[in-house]
């Protein structure tokens, strides 16, 4: 059953100006579900699909009004211009933008229909005019703009292709846009880099100083700030004076119209397109479809150009370390290789592949079972698949090689061995490093030789020497003893003893120090002593040599131990001599002798200037001497030596304190030790 619409109008005729406005949103919804009908693979547009048919409906609705008297009013042909290039923009083919004309007469007429609406003659001839004039200018506003589009992206990628980079592609691009649409008076286009829009080609009004003064903003300021946020096209007229403008130049030029295109890749946003001008306010609808289209398709080309040239930038880095690379291969005297994780060499220099006993050329490619004789890749193999698996290095792996026929002198190698990683720590291969020694051990074997002569030439001298000083040392006692030699031979006399006894003192610590050099230290002879009665008889036979010299002694607790007396003996007197020779003499010198439990600590303290730094670290080695005072000339510099080899023949050990105003002490620490097994 039909709809009765009451009848209105002059002469109670229903006119089709009211039935339009009455019916207008009914009209829509029946002709988009009309079209979603037709094509219901394709997501609902929604508003965007109405964007100009209720404008359209109203004007139809306007030019009703005038059907039965004066000439009624043309439609404005820029709503269906607008609607012809909206359809264009979302990929529609010309039969569907007249289809859609088409599905709106049927509309109206079924909704005239179904109301029981009858229009005159006059109204439905002036229907079907304006809807066909709706189609003709949809149509033809389509086929224009396309054709101005066709020939403007041909024109872009032709350019595209002609280009090296983005700034020889950019100017040409902006160029072919001012040519394209006469409107624009000047273009521009800003590439996002990090936080901020850099100003990347510009032609037209105030191009030339922008690019001079390398014009940059703020990622999120201006028109192009709100552009890049908002991901959609801006336009602004009166641009001149518009706050987000905020180029002083451009106020200057007295720009009119501005408008703005996101160039975007995905969810990622590349840079912005502006395009202005100085003659109009507004750009035509046809212009910013072209401008759109135009930067659309240059945004491709302008993200393989930019990964285009990262990527040169790479390769040309790489080109120049592997160039270093390979300079240092070539003139490091040092063997380098490199090999893959299939351990196949992929570099290797002449000192290396000279090692290996082939050309470079031959090892490239191949694996150290295919160059190296089998029984060195025995072991090198599993050596270099552990690194690979563990990713731990090898390092001072030592080899020796004699010659490409295994023949000829032997050559002695140190090689280090590492894995080659990624930035993200993934094992590519290994590296290695062989460096030759053969000197080197030359001369830690020529080293060797000396020291070995050296030790059996002091030993020999020492022993040899012994006889003649004993000599000595009798025969000035017998003289010493005689009632016949006046007081100054009994004075020489003396002097011969108190030297000859020097001299037994330095071949003794010679010959202490030929033991512990080719033996491993000094040979001592464990009992059970007590080592308050060794400090005390030790310190009594200095006392007789330094009559003048305060000696003190202070033993307490238990002094009993396992030890070599006579060493102990030679520990006191040589730590007593140091004192003595080196505290101020108005001083006393201490030797102290306490309990600890399992160990004794024997001391000796002297007052006067603390020892120098620069000698602390030196104090205990061989041959060492004090650089001033007595000890300087009447030592050979091996008494604090021998106290500490002494120390450690018994387990224990040296400490020494040194400091201004508080004097030096030395510290034997001795465990009481054991019996030495029969």
């Amino acid at each position: 059953m039909r709809d009765q619409e009451p009848p209105s109008g002059p002469g109670g005729q229903y006119r089709l100006a009211d039935f339009l406005r009455r019916h207008r949103e009914e009209i829509l919804s029946d002709w988009q579900r009309a079209i979603q009908a037709r094509h219901p693979e394709q997501e609902p547009y929604g508003a965007l699909l109405r964007d100009q048919m209720p404008e359209f409906l109203d004007r139809l609705a306007d030019a009703a009004e005038h059907a039965h008297g004066e000439e009624p009013p043309a439609i404005p042909q820029a709503i269906p211009s607008e609607h012809g290039l909206q359809r264009l923009e979302l990929g529609f083919e010309p039969g569907e933008v007249a289809l859609e004309y088409g599905l709106l007469r049927h509309c109206i007429l079924q909704r005239m229909e179904r109301t029981g609406h009858w229009p005159s003659f006059i109204e439905l001839e002036l229907l079907d005019d304006t809807i066909d004039q709706g189609i003709i200018g949809a149509i033809t506003s389509y086929a224009h703009v396309r054709e101005r589009m066709l020939q403007a992206l041909e024109r872009v990628s032709r350019a595209a292709l002609e280009s090296e980079d983005l700034d020889t592609f950019l100017p040409r691009l902006l160029q072919l846009l001012m040519e394209t649409a006469v409107a624009v008076d000047g273009a521009s286009i800003l590439l996002r880099e990090g936080e901020q829009m850099r100003l990347r080609a510009a032609v037209g009004l105030g191009a030339e100083q922008a690019l001079a003064e390398g014009f940059r903003i703020p990622r999120d300021q201006g028109l192009t700030g709100q552009t890049a946020s908002e991901r959609q096209p801006r336009e602004v007229r009166s641009a001149a004076t518009h706050p987000q403008l905020s180029y002083e130049p451009l106020r200057e030029l007295g720009i009119r119209a501005a408008y703005s295109v996101p160039l975007t890749q995905g969810e990622m946003l590349i840079g912005v397109a502006h395009m202005s001008s100085r003659t109009v306010f507004d750009f035509s609808e046809s212009d910013k479809l072209l401008f759109r289209a135009m930067v659309t398709r240059a945004t491709g080309f302008i993200v393989q150009a930019e990964l285009a040239g990262r990527e040169r930038l790479a390769r040309a880095e790489a080109q120049r370390s592997l160039a270093q690379l390979d300079t240092l291969l070539e003139a490091s005297p040092v063997g380098i290789g490199f090999l893959d994780r299939e351990l196949r060499y992929l570099r290797i220099n002449e000192t290396l592949a000279a090692i290996n006993g082939h050309p470079v050329d031959f090892h490239l490619g191949k694996t150290p079972r295919e160059v190296l004789p089998g029984h060195v890749a025995d072991t090198y193999e599993p050596l270099f698949l552990r690194i690979l698996e563990t990713g731990e290095p090898v390092s001072n792996h030592e080899f020796i090689s004699h010659g490409p026929d295994g023949e000829g002198p032997a050559r002695h190698w140190l090689g280090n061995y590492y894995p080659v990683r990624t930035e993200s720590g993934e094992v590519l291969g290994l590296g290695c490093v062989v460096v030759e020694i053969t000197q080197q051990k030359e001369v830690q074997a020529e080293l060797r030789r000396s020291g070995e002569l050296r030790e059996q030439l002091i030993g020999v001298l020492g022993h040899d020497l012994r006889n003649p000083l004993n000599a000595i040392s009798a025969s000035a006692y017998l003289l010493q003893r005689s009632e016949e030699l006046s007081d100054g031979a009994t004075r020489a006399v003396e002097r011969i003893r108190n030297s000859a006894a020097r001299m037994a003192r330095m071949l003794n610590d010679i010959l202490d120090f030929a033991r512990s050099s080719v033996g491993g230290g000094l040979p001592v002879y464990r009992e059970r002593v007590n080592l308050h009665d060794i400090a005390r008889n030790a310190m009594e036979e200095l006392q007789v040599s330094h009559p003048g010299q305060r000696l003190e002694l202070d033993v307490r607790g238990d002094g009993w131990g396992w030890w070599d007396a006579d060493r102990l003996a030679q520990v006191v007197g040589n730590l007593m001599s140091n004192a003595v020779h080196h505290g101020r003499p108005d001083t006393p010198v201490c030797l102290k002798v306490r309990e600890t439990g399992d160990e004794v600590l024997l001391s000796v303290h002297n007052e006067g200037e603390p020892i120098p730094p620069e000698l602390m670290a030196t104090l205990f080695q061989p041959f060492r001497r004090g650089t001033t005072g007595k000890a300087a000339t009447r030592s050979v510099g091996l008494g604090l030596y021998i106290v500490q080899q002494v120390a450690r023949a018994h387990g224990g050990e040296v400490e020494v304190r040194s400091e201004k105003g508080a004097g030096t002490t030395f510290t034997v620490r001795l465990p009481r030790g054991a019996p030495e097994p029969k």
